[in-house]
Parts: C-alpha cells; structure tokens; sequence
C-alpha cells in the first residue's frame, strides 16, 4: 500500500481512479447517466476550491501526469483542469 505525502496527493490519486474506472467502463457496467451524475459532482466540488487550492491540485495533476507511465490514465490527469473548469479560476 503507498505512503503518500499529503492528504490532497491521496485524495487525487483516488479521484483518478474513479475517473478512470469511469472513463473504461462499457454501459453494461455503469449506468452512463450515472456517470454523468459523478462527473458533474467533480466539477461541481473542484469548483468550490479556493484560488490557492485550485492551483494546488493543478500542480499536483502535472506531477503526478509526468510520472503516470500510463499513457491513458496520463491523458486523464492533463485533461482534468481543463476539462473540470479548473483552468478558469487558476491564477
């Protein structure tokens, strides 16, 4: 089980499992409403963070997209602060 530096690397790394299971999941094993639903819930939470955590939780996503040796699951995490609105409120 990894040891993570923070409470907000762990919480990412579960977001992008979610995300990915999401994102590979045929219509037989989720519900696409219902992924929907998730998906919305994200953006809806990311867009309540403050400034400075936005831009936390982006740099954090770059970190963790240049180390993912998975190219998908590294295309999930470039495209999540763009795709989750993040890049709006960033400074």
């Amino acid at each position: 089980m990894p040891v993570y530096s923070s409470l907000t690397r762990a919480l990412a790394e579960a977001l992008l499992d979610i995300l990915w299971f999401i994102d590979g999941s045929e219509d037989e094993q989720m519900d696409p409403d219902d992924a929907v639903k998730l998906l919305e819930g994200v953006a809806l939470l990311v867009n309540k963070l403050s400034s400075d955590q936005r831009n936390e939780l982006i740099n954090l996503l770059g970190t963790m997209a240049e180390a993912e040796a998975d190219s998908a699951r590294r295309e999930i995490l470039e495209g999540f602060p763009e795709g989750f609105g993040l890049l709006e409120g960033a400074v």
